[in-house]
């Protein structure tokens, strides 16, 4: 299951992005990544919430921070109130902007110790919800012209989140402290590719290096090898399948990029310390 590109609806002369979903039959498993960050405050529903290889069961008020090009989904059937429709308040940003922003005044320092802790995506505690639910009301006010001064609020008061706890495994994502346009093209392939056949030379061919070059760049930046970076690709979103599908288990495997049903339950109880099928009645919906 190869997670979909969304492109962010983006308004020129914004930096903010903003959506205000409102679904009548439930939130739809749509796995999908994309460059922004995506802060997401879920409403009147409750259900599961996938970040990269992270599956969690999620309620009203549930608030997360998805790093970039971080596979996510969320699916929903349940929601509190019948008579309201099941609500996502989507916020998108471009972490380099919100980098950039928060080096120009030394009150916004929480917020640039916060950026390097987004590319594994937070969840936030119920305390911290809470406390920006009006800011987040006010911004959602005007969401053709967010107020930037409400969305700076609502990332200071993020940032001090003593509680906030990371989603995806170290190793399913890459943090990298400077831009490196090489890294940047192979991850792009593999992200898009993971569920094919990789080969080191064609990798090579796209970094414009040798395999043995690459492999070595890879490993000093990533601190993991490109075969473990794509496993760790494949078991998240093996992981998602298992939970919201009824496919057999032998088809998911192929989907994500197996041919050998036994070399991924071998991988399968490597990373997730369990069985794909223990994994899936642990997991399943409710």
């Amino acid at each position: 299951m190869k997670p979909q590109i969304e492109h962010v609806p983006r308004l020129a002369g914004r930096s903010l992005s903003l959506l205000n979903r409102r679904l009548e039959k439930g939130i739809p498993f749509i796995w999908h990544h994309h460059p922004e960050v995506e802060i997401t405050l879920t409403l009147n529903c409750q259900g599961q919430r996938f970040i990269g290889d992270s599956v969690e069961r999620f309620n009203d008020g549930d608030l997360v921070l998805v790093g970039s090009n971080l596979p996510h989904s969320w699916n929903a059937t349940e929601r509190h109130d019948n008579n309201n429709p099941f609500n996502a308040k989507v916020i998108w940003f471009n972490q380099n902007w919100l980098q950039k922003l928060s080096e120009t005044a030394p009150e916004l320092q929480p917020i640039q110790n916060l950026c390097p802790r987004m590319h594994r995506g937070l969840r936030f505690s119920h305390d911290t919800a809470m406390k920006v639910r009006e800011a987040y009301n006010k911004l959602f006010a005007t969401p053709d012209e967010p107020d930037l001064l409400t969305f700076l609020q609502i990332m200071r008061i993020l940032a001090e989140d003593k509680e906030a706890v990371p989603l995806a495994s170290q190793h399913i994502v890459v943090a990298r402290d400077k831009a490196n346009d090489q890294l940047d093209r192979v991850l792009k392939f593999i992200n898009d590719n993971y569920a094919s056949q990789i080969r080191m030379s064609e990798l090579a061919k796209i970094a414009a290096l040798s395999p043995s070059a690459l492999d070595r760049m890879f490993q000093r930046q990533t601190k993991q090898t490109i075969s473990a970076y794509v496993m760790n690709l494949r078991i998240g979103a093996a992981c998602a399948q298992l939970a919201t599908t009824a496919k057999p288990i032998g088809a998911i495997a192929n989907d994500v990029g197996y041919n050998s049903l036994a070399n991924f339950n071998r991988q399968f109880r490597k990373l997730r310390n369990s069985t794909p099928r223990a994994f899936r009645h642990q997991n399943k919906r409710r």
